[in-house]
């Protein structure tokens, strides 16, 4: 996909600066107005002067109920948005609600304050940040998602964050989302965002932005309870083994859809990683994901069959990453 192209030359590049748009910070955080009431929110993440975060939780602050909003940046102290962070120093913000009646976060009511450090997340006194907040929610540098999660579940923190989709064959994101630590969240209109950047843009989809970085396969990930969780993906196919074959190295059968899965099936089914964005842990118990050459039993989650490459194959040739899952009812 040329929107992975540019999420991958970004990565080599180790070039993480993908501002997120307000329209899809508002969209996807409505489902998630009720847990708001009485938090303190960090985003940290993001440069505070100039992020639709804090513009977001900032303007909202009353209605959400909020205790307090904290906003971090790395090493960033210019107004440019794309300052490329030269500054050696950085700043936090602090929010905690209009004072003047107006009810719009003027400057005077914003806190500044230094830190000592860069900003980066990883700092002891962004920790010390971190472990005052109730929820994060920003959009964490790509290239580090895997040890930014890990951060927040040490840490016992509620979040909401950006993410890509491939992070979900991460060895270590695919066993919090299996122990139903992680979930998916309501997602980017048609799977793709559109970030502020000043990366060149090669996407070869139609939809392109002025000024913007398309990105396919883009998701939110949380571990706030939301309804979507809840609901039963509406079964409507029976099973033949003609249309579901069985691979060739594991007792499962593939299903190359999310919608395809058979109602009527009681063993173990393959299906694309997209099946997360419906997956309800009261409908399908979920067992390991295929999706690497080499097999890791806690990884893939059941018997490996065959002698060499562990990726799921039909006919000898191989198939995209598969969840592995059984129905529950």
């Amino acid at each position: 996909m040329a929107g992975n192209k540019n999420l991958h030359d970004a990565n080599r590049a180790q070039k993480d600066e993908f501002y997120t748009q307000l329209t899809d910070i508002e969209n996807e955080l409505r489902h998630y107005k009720e847990h708001f009431k009485g938090k303190t929110v960090l985003c940290n993440c993001d440069d505070p002067r100039i992020s639709n975060f804090f513009h977001y939780f900032s303007y909202n602050f009353e209605q959400l109920g909020l205790k307090k909003l904290i906003t971090t940046c790395y090493k960033n102290q210019n107004r440019d948005l794309f300052s490329e962070n030269k500054s050696e120093s950085a700043i936090y913000l602090e929010y905690t609600g209009d004072k003047n009646g107006d009810r719009i976060p003027n400057p005077e009511e914003i806190g500044v304050k230094p830190l000592k450090g860069d900003g980066d997340f990883r700092s002891p006194e962004c920790i010390e940040l971190l472990k005052e907040a109730d929820i994060v929610v920003t959009n964490p540098p790509f290239s580090l998602f895997r040890e930014y999660v890990t951060q927040l579940v040490e840490n016992d923190k509620k979040f909401i964050i950006v993410g890509h989709q491939n992070a979900i064959t991460y060895k270590e994101i695919f066993k919090l989302i299996k122990e139903n630590q992680i979930w998916l969240g309501f997602g980017f209109k048609g799977g793709a965002g559109h970030f502020f950047s000043t990366y060149e843009d090669t996407a070869t989809a139609g939809d392109h932005k002025k000024g913007m970085i398309r990105v396919s396969g883009v998701n939110w990930f949380t571990n706030l309870d939301i309804n979507k969780r809840h609901e039963d993906l509406i079964l409507y196919k029976t099973y033949t083994p003609e249309e579901y074959p069985k691979y060739d190295n594991y007792d499962a059968i593939n299903v190359n859809k999310t919608a395809d899965i058979p109602m009527d099936y009681a063993g173990v089914m393959g299906v694309p990683i997209t099946f997360l964005d419906k997956y309800n842990p009261e409908q399908f118990e979920m067992l390991g994901l295929s999706a690497s050459a080499g097999y890791d039993k806690d990884v893939v989650g059941i018997p490996f069959l065959g002698q060499r490459d562990a990726r799921a194959a039909i006919n000898g040739k191989t198939v995209y990453a598969r969840i592995l899952i059984r129905k529950i009812k």
